[in-house]
């Protein structure tokens, strides 16, 4: 663990639906848009966006959305096709992609409906690569859907990327950088729902039954959604709540009455909350011709639906079109489009360029948690974005010496002024700037630039991922973890140089562990007597137990403070003993005059519990995370922690978490406790 100051936030994931729902469906049809926690820690301060992974080109991905097609039982208008398509192997001068489908376990007699759709979009969707499909057939709980789709990832950061501020599903990805970016994930996956089998409609002729859904409509639909034709906000129905924390090019082009772009309100927020369920249009050049000059209208019902709002074209403008209803919400009974349509193809032509800018609303707000820190004849200067950097669609930012007067404009933090005097002392002033104006200014801490450190290898051969610093009888020690061995490791300052020895994790004498222990450390001394004594705690990865070491100026003493107990002790239950819970997480120890303490997260529940020593055992307690009675919290609590002691007090420093996005895993609402 480092320093507390870099220590306490969260992010948080959860599992968001996106569905294509029957036109007309009640609510006591449609599924729950429930959220389920799942929570991960990282850096207090930083801009709460989803952990991407980095593919070894660099390129950032992470998870997409689903989107669901719904069942609606009236009867909708046949519409005649064009020209019924060919497969390109017959007729390979009309294939503008080629498509790879792995049907799963999708019975034969489906999978003809579902290549007659796949050829159609080859012969409309620009690809150099492949585009894999991989098509589900399974039963799902609310027989209100007829099918969905996800694309396989929404990527960022490829090459030939039109706007680095967006995240662009992985066919349309592909076809823009001209290369198979994940070529083990499939770039489109289906689910057709078997619960409607018999109410499928399998022939490929377009003559659909009026009692029938038809089957080439419905995954014509899907692949739309699959290449990338879907939104990535996400809806808090409890708090009203709205975020869009990584765009698609989908959220660049839905706009606002105003005239701004979805994606340029502040993430998460109220305002955006409120723009998800009013009118929204899309701004795309091209949709806009094909559609006789007006900015298509987009699917934002009144109350949000959960996979359905905003990644559909609205269902009252566009419902009985002959020739652009694909993309509506609904597909009712005897509906059959077995062409794109004009306006669809023109939202992806949309879709693979680069959108306008937005339109920036009023200054910019002053930038935040600006600092200074010192370099070599130089500082580096950070900053946050101001609260409004969204709409206020900035710029640059102009960087001002104070003691100079000379101006450097930048785009990004942190940024390095050079060209300073060591020992002399500089502070800066950060401006942000758009089209409207420029905010006012904010100051930084003064630095005093000075030569850079010379630097040491404290051990070269462990990562040092947690670590926790004390003084024991008068020098540095800096206890440690090497991931790569397992092991906890503690140096000491001699004066001249550090002396590394391992203190656990590569042995079983005197109470030790041969486990992995290169976890959470928190470190304490204490004197008894004359006696000073180093307490080390830490987890036992392999057992989910926590671990003290103690050392006395002569030998090492190890024990199991917890985590071996006989169950899981549910967080109810007032009178605590030792628990079978994964204690292993985190952790924070406090010395007072009153003994020793330690204090850890209960992995398997959420919650915060404390041990007491009490001479040679220890008593155990519930610290938080159970009940919303006298100030506390029933939030996921205590990834991160630090105990601070002034005096008798003992003062724990924890997260908390209260709510979260959907997919992106960034925290909505959480605490520091």
């Amino acid at each position: 663990m480092t320093a507390f100051s870099n220590l306490l936030a969260c992010f948080v994931r959860t599992m968001r639906d996106c569905r294509w729902y029957p036109a007309g469906a009640t609510a006591s049809v449609l599924p729950m848009r429930s959220r389920y926690l799942l929570l991960i820690a990282a850096l207090f301060g930083s801009t709460l966006v989803a952990p991407a992974y980095a593919l070894p080109s660099t390129v950032k991905s992470i998870d997409a959305p689903w989107v669901y097609f719904y069942a609606d039982s009236s009867a909708g208008k046949q519409i005649a096709k064009e020209a019924i398509p060919r497969t390109f192997s017959v007729d390979k001068a009309l294939v503008k992609s080629s498509f790879k489908v792995d049907f799963t376990n999708t019975p034969a007699i489906y999978q003809p409906a579902v290549n007659e759709a796949v050829d159609v979009w080859s012969q409309n969707f620009t690809s150099q690569v492949a585009v894999k499909i991989k098509v589900l057939w399974e039963r799902q709980s609310n027989p209100g859907i007829l099918a969905s789709a996800a694309p396989g990832k929404f990527h960022n950061n490829f090459k030939n990327i039109p706007d680095n501020d967006l995240w662009y599903a992985s066919a349309l990805a592909d076809a823009i950088a001209g290369e198979d970016i994940e070529p083990t994930v499939p770039e489109i996956t289906i689910r057709i729902n078997s619960s409607n089998a018999p109410l499928l409609y399998l022939g490929i002729d377009g003559k659909c039954p009026s009692n029938k859904y038809d089957l080439v409509s419905m995954i014509l639909h899907e692949m739309g959604h699959g290449l990338g034709f879907l939104s990535n906000a996400d809806y808090d129905e409890l708090y009203g709540y709205g975020s869009i924390q990584q765009p698609t090019p989908y959220d660049a082009y839905a706009q606002l009455p105003d005239g701004r772009r979805l994606m340029d309100l502040d993430s998460p927020s109220l305002e955006l909350g409120k723009a998800l369920t009013q009118p929204l249009v899309w701004s795309g050049a091209n949709a806009i011709r094909a559609n006789n000059g007006i900015k298509p209208p987009l699917y934002a019902p009144s109350t949000y639906e959960g996979g359905s709002s905003i990644s559909h074209l609205d269902e009252a403008t566009f419902a009985n079109s002959p020739r652009d209803a694909v993309m509506t919400p609904n597909l009712k009974y005897g509906e059959v489009f077995h062409l794109p349509g004009p306006l669809l193809i023109a939202m992806f032509e949309d879709l693979m360029a680069k959108p306008p800018a937005g339109i920036p609303f009023g200054i910019p707000s002053v930038p935040r948690n600006v600092k200074a820190l010192v370099s070599d004849k130089a500082a580096i200067v950070s900053f946050d974005p101001p609260i409004n950097q969204r709409t206020a669609q900035i710029s640059s930012y102009i960087i001002k010496v104070n003691q100079t007067g000379v101006e450097k404009t930048v785009t990004t933090s942190p940024a390095i002024i050079s060209g300073l005097t060591n020992g002399s002392a500089y502070s800066f002033t950060v401006r942000a700037k758009n089209a409207v104006g420029i905010s006012v200014e904010a100051t930084t801490n003064a630095v005093i630039p000075q030569g850079s450190w010379r630097k040491t290898y404290l051990d070269a051969t462990a990562d040092g991922k947690h670590l926790a610093i004390a003084t024991y009888g008068g020098k540095p020690v800096v206890a440690y973890s090497d991931t790569q061995r397992g092991t906890l490791k503690l140096a000491t300052w001699s004066g001249k140089k550090w002396l590394i020895k391992t203190i656990d994790g590569d042995g079983t004498s005197g109470g030790r562990t041969n486990n992995s222990v290169a976890g959470s450390i928190s470190a304490c001394t204490n004197k008894v007597g004359k006696t000073e004594y180093l307490n080390l705690y830490y987890g036992d990865l392999t057992n989910k137990d926590l671990r003290r070491a103690s050392f006395n100026g002569k030998k090492w003493s190890f024990e199991v403070i917890d985590g071996n107990g006989p169950v899981v002790q549910n967080y109810k239950e007032v009178d605590r003993v030792r628990t079978a819970s994964d204690v292993s997480v985190s952790n924070a120890c406090a010395i007072t005059s009153a003994g020793e303490q330690v204090f850890y997260r209960d992995e398997s529940q959420g919650i915060l519990l404390g041990a007491v020593r009490d001479g040679k055992n220890w008593r155990y307690e519930i610290i938080d995370g159970d009940s919303e009675f006298k100030n506390r919290t029933m939030g996921d609590v205590a990834f991160h922690m630090k105990a601070i002691t002034v005096g008798k007090s003992v003062n724990l420093f924890y997260d908390s978490v209260l709510s979260v996005n959907n997919v992106d895993k960034t925290v909505q609402r959480g605490e520091i406790r």
